[in-house]
């Protein structure tokens, strides 16, 4: 029967109409395009597990350093911008127990580290959910999709911005500890809206197949897992090449490995050696000042005259001020302590036996035997991050914090802050200002 003037026919739009695509375009928006059996909702469910225990931790330990810092003391120690109640703190960052720092940040690196497989696989499992069609559905499903793209893009900022940061490799834009702080929050925030979304659907999921099972199949009998609307599942699977206990081994192995050449670097002792991606590049050599550092003494500008025979300790406080060359301060009562050196890199040096000066007793030339406050520490490095600190009054009052003037029998070396540096108990490693040339008791003169 041929159309009448009111039917156009199956293949031709009515007339003043746009003609609308029956289904998503070619390409990855399409669910046949994605063929590996392996993807499914038990699969990601498994990966997403693993992050969901590890990534709180990873975000607590990062607001732990981030207290370690005393951001709310002087602006030197936080610099960043517009950071309103984002910047809070949690405590007063303590000096006990003594390895405090390198403990929680050497987590946070280590931990970081570890998960990259994780984190990869878990996009891999999930790509096709970033192509979905049509992108938008409801308002529901537009705010899932934003806190994926948000959740996507800041986790992989995180994670490459962190390992660059690890590797001393300052290759983006901008302060590291300023772009990896923002970061973080926007992470979080997508973070959490994901979850509220998708827990109960990981939860079924996992509830749905048994691991012991998968951990016996071999590839040979791995079938893809019944559709569903996750949108995981694909239509067309084609033959596995792999099992999903394969899929998770090659994970698990690819986290294993990167622990073992990561952890030594915070761990020290035998298994320092094993930290092959820690960097090499500053290795100060051996003897007694032969541990790690970050900046040498010529790469911030450090010369002869200003660490020489006219250097000299400025000491401010109460009104007063006392001046003294190093033969002064080493006339002084000396103190030991046995310290690490903890870095937001994740490295940590083992103790390090240092003497010098308690600070408590630097406080008491300018009269402030009783309770002395916080002091500000300031440097002769005159370019970089980091060349004045601020010091919390606990840290100040705690017996073992020093300024140093000899580290295990010796002399300082030039890049280990000679004349002088401050050693204070659970302090990240940037806070241990080298090359001091002033204190001032109290806050900044």
């Amino acid at each position: 029967m041929e159309p009448s003037d009111h039917d156009d026919g199956p293949h031709r739009p009515a007339r003043g109409r746009p003609r609308l695509p029956a289904g998503p375009p070619p390409g990855p928006a399409r669910p046949a395009f994605w063929r590996s059996p392996l993807r499914g909702p038990w699969l990601t469910s498994v990966f997403g597990l693993v992050l969901l225990v590890g990534l709180p931790v990873l975000f607590v330990t990062g607001l732990l350093s981030y207290a370690a810092y005393n951001p709310d003391l002087a602006p030197g120690n936080d610099q960043t911008p517009g950071k309103g109640w984002l910047g809070f703190y949690l405590f007063s960052w303590p000096t006990s127990p003594y390895w405090l720092y390198r403990l929680t940040q050497g987590i946070h690196v280590t931990l970081g580290v570890v998960l990259i497989p994780v984190l990869l696989a878990k996009l891999w499992s999930v790509i096709p959910k970033l192509f979905s069609w049509p992108p938008l559905r409801s308002p529901s499903h537009a705010l899932e999709r934003i806190s994926l793209l948000l959740l996507v893009g800041g986790a992989l900022f995180e994670f490459v911005t962190g390992v660059l940061n690890i590797q001393l490799h300052y290759i983006f834009p901008g302060s590291f500890y300023t772009l990896h702080f923002y970061g973080a929050w926007v992470f979080i925030a997508a973070f959490v809206v994901h979850v509220a979304f998708r827990v109960p659907a990981m939860a079924r999921a996992l509830r749905g197949r048994r691991l012991r099972t998968e951990l016996r199949t071999p590839a040979a009998r791995t079938q893809s897992e019944p559709p569903d609307d996750t949108g995981l599942v694909t239509p067309h699977p084609a033959p596995a090449t792999t099992s999903r206990r394969g899929a998770l081994g090659l994970v698990g192995a690819g986290s294993l490995g990167l622990l073992v050449v990561t952890a030594g670097q915070s761990i020290g002792g035998p298994l320092r050696g094993t930290a092959l991606l820690a960097p090499r590049g500053q290795d100060p050599g051996q003897g007694p000042n032969g541990f790690q550092i970050n900046k040498t003494a010529a790469s911030v500008g450090i010369r002869a005259r200003d660490i020489g025979p006219d250097w000299r300790l400025v000491v401010r406080g109460d009104g007063r001020e006392r001046s003294c060359t190093r033969a002064q301060l080493l006339a002084l009562p000396q103190h030991t302590a046995a310290l690490p050196i903890a870095c937001v890199e994740g490295w940590s040096t083992d103790d390090q036996h240092w003497s010098g000066v308690r600070l408590a007793d630097l406080a008491a030339l300018v009269g402030l035997r009783h309770s002395p406050p916080g002091v500000f520490v300031e440097s002769v490095q005159r370019t970089g991050a980091f060349r004045s600190t601020q010091l919390r009054d606990n840290q100040v009052r705690d017996p073992r914090s020093l300024l140093a003037l000899r580290v295990n029998g010796a002399d300082l070396s030039p890049d280990h802050g000679y004349p002088a540096r401050v050693i204070v108990p659970a302090n990240p490693g940037v806070h241990n200002t080298k090359w001091v040339t002033r204190l001032t008791f109290g806050g900044i003169g």
